[in-house]
């Protein structure tokens, strides 16, 4: 079922429906033999994410930029064309000798990206956006506070349904990010802060929808749209400070997930020796007791404390952050939460922590920073991972 057929004719017609899971490597000319099987697929996500991070070029261009004959490259562009994602931009301006070369792009109106965020503590947000993660549709569901259970995962439904009637071109499909962890089937495993066990949201979305979706933490969301969008190094670990605390890496350039699907659950890491408070898991003194957003509030509020209470957390940061940083010998942190709480005393505490707790000479250069996708990172990395997995971009 289409989503013009799941949401009434004003709904644009959505893009072809691919198989979507939680993309964990960025797509790159291959190293080794590709099967031929494959080589259609992997030579058209090779042009498709060459156009969007080189812009407008000929076919000309991509050939010597990809690799590919100008025979295949013009044989790829014709059928990208015939599926609306890319178009031709008209002749490219300059003094060239000979005729103006005709340049193709991917068609960046063309399509949109409904994406949603369950990782902040007072809201649900959603959007729908271009391809190039601006936002067109902003809606924020206020109500959702506080739900659990199936009642959270039915407003994650009616979210989704309300963005897509508003959305006003062909949908690639839906991206959501959630705290807790998620499979590669976008089944959330556990999610303590929504009570969701074993909980398939993937498949609720795609039933109510139609659209391809697809599911993963919030955090590892969060890094892949840091990777595209904000320039993240190769070797890189997130923090996602919200509702819960968890943290995406990137390792060598590559999303890593773990074998369990919790690959930085740093959030549910005993970061104490002196008890702490409970959990929403059940255990005593969880990063994610110290440090999520509901938690800092409370702290600030009951003690009227706020450079004690942040500096506590920053310190309890580095705390779990030290050994991270020494086993991948990471280079760069990045902070995403609310400026207020985590930038300034909390992350300049966590910087020092680290260093004080890993090898001198060594991880002294390591770089930690606020992330500079402000409150959208988590529904601009939803639209990223529609992007990977339905065109083969990130």
């Amino acid at each position: 079922m289409m989503a013009s057929e799941a949401q009434g004719s004003a709904t644009p017609q959505a893009a072809p429906v691919r198989a979507a899971q939680f993309p964990t490597a960025r797509s790159a000319r291959a190293r080794g033999k590709v099967l031929p099987e494959h080589a259609r697929s992997h030579n058209r996500s090779l042009v498709l994410q060459t156009l969007f991070h080189e812009a407008a070029m000929s076919r000309a261009d991509l050939s010597r930029e990809t690799g590919l004959t100008r025979v295949t490259i013009s044989d790829l562009v014709a059928e990208l064309i015939d599926d609306g994602i890319v178009a031709e931009k008209g002749l490219r301006e300059g003094n060239r000798p000979g005729k103006p070369a005709t340049l193709v792009d991917i068609d960046r109106q063309g399509h949109q990206i409904i994406s949603v965020d369950l990782s902040e503590p007072d809201v649900f947000r959603g959007a729908v956006l271009t391809l190039d993660g601006e936002i067109v549709v902003r809606v924020d569901e206020h109500e959702a506070r506080g739900i659990t259970g199936e009642a959270a995962l039915e407003a994650t439904i009616e979210l989704a349904r309300k963005l897509v009637a508003q959305a006003t071109a062909p949908l690639l499909g839906i991206g959501i990010g959630t705290p807790g962890v998620v499979n590669l089937d976008g089944v959330v495993l556990t999610a303590p802060n929504f009570g969701w066990r074993d909980t398939p949201m993937c498949q609720r979305v795609r039933t109510a929808t139609g659209l391809p979706v697809v599911v993963a933490n919030d955090a590892n969301v969060a890094v892949l749209a840091e990777q595209t969008f904000g320039g993240a190094t190769a070797d890189t670990l997130l923090v996602r400070i919200g509702l819960g605390v968890g943290s995406g890496l990137l390792a060598a350039g590559q999303a890593m997930i773990g074998g369990h699907f919790a690959a930085g659950e740093i959030g549910h890491v005993t970061v104490a020796t002196d008890g702490g408070p409970q959990c929403a898991c059940g255990k005593v003194g969880c990063l994610e007791a110290w440090l999520a957003v509901p938690a800092l509030v409370a702290r600030i509020a009951a003690t009227n404390d706020r450079e004690g209470v942040l500096r506590d957390a920053g310190e309890r940061l580095g705390i779990a952050l030290a050994p991270v940083i020494g086993v991948l010998d990471l280079s760069e942190i990045v902070i995403a939460g609310p400026e207020e709480l985590v930038g300034g005393i909390l992350i300049d505490t966590a910087l020092e922590t680290v260093r004080a707790r890993t090898l001198a000479g060594i991880h002294d250069g390591v770089d930690m920073r606020l992330s500079g996708q402000g409150p959208d990172i988590v529904l601009r990395g939803a639209a990223v991972m529609v992007l990977a997995t339905q065109l083969g971009v990130f």
